[in-house]
C-alpha cells in the first residue's frame, strides 16, 4: 500500500491514506513483535513501540513514546515494511514510492510551486522538491498529502 498508487483518490483523503499506512505497519509489527522490528529495521524501540501502543488505546495520542504516528519518517516506515519477508527491500520501497510521486507529477503536469501551494504541509517548493527526490526526510503525514494531491489531479 505505502508504494501503491492511489487507485481512487475522490473516495479517500489524506488522513485516511495515512492512517491506511499507519494500519500497514501495525500490521507488521503485530506479525513479527516490537523487538524483531527494531532489532532487523535498526528503527528505535520507541518509534516501533509506538505504532502497536497507539492502536492499544484506540488511536489517541500519549503513548510511551508520545509519539504521532504521522511524524514517522517514510525511510522508517520503508525500514519497519521491509521487515516483512514478503516485502521489497527498504530501499527498494523508498525508490518506488519516489518514482510514484515524480511519475505522477509528470502524468498530472504539476511542480513543486503547485504542490507547496496546494498541500497545506508548510513547506515551500524547494522543500517540496527535497523531499520529493529523498534529499530531506518525509513523514507519512506529508508523504499522505503529496500522494493523494498528485494522484486527485492525474485523473
Amino acid at each position: 500500500m505505502l508504494y501503491d498508487d492511489v487507485e481512487e483518490p475522490g473516495d479517500t483523503s489524506p488522513a485516511r491514506l495515512r492512517g491506511e499506512y499507519v494500519a500497514e505497519l501495525r500490521a507488521v509489527v503485530d506479525s513479527r513483535g516490537v523487538d524483531a522490528v527494531a532489532d532487523e529495521s535498526g528503527v528505535d524501540h520507541e518509534t516501533v513501540a509506538a505504532l502497536v501502543a497507539d492502536a492499544d488505546v484506540g488511536g489517541d495520542a500519549g503513548t510511551e513514546a508520545d509519539a504521532d504516528p504521522g511524524t514517522i519518517q517514510l525511510s522508517d516506515a520503508a525500514a519497519i515494511l521491509a521487515t516483512d519477508p514478503d516485502a521489497p527491500a527498504g530501499e527498494d520501497i523508498l525508490l518506488e514510492v519516489r518514482d510514484h510521486l515524480l511519475m505522477g507529477m509528470t502524468t498530472a503536469v504539476l511542480d513543486v510551486d503547485t504542490l507547496a501551494a496546494e498541500i497545506d504541509a508548510d513547506l515551500d517548493a524547494k522543500q517540496v522538491h527535497q523531499k520529493v527526490e529523498g534529499r530531506t526526510p518525509m513523514t507519512l503525514d506529508e508523504y499522505a498529502r503529496l500522494q493523494h494531491f498528485i494522484a486527485s489531479r492525474q485523473r
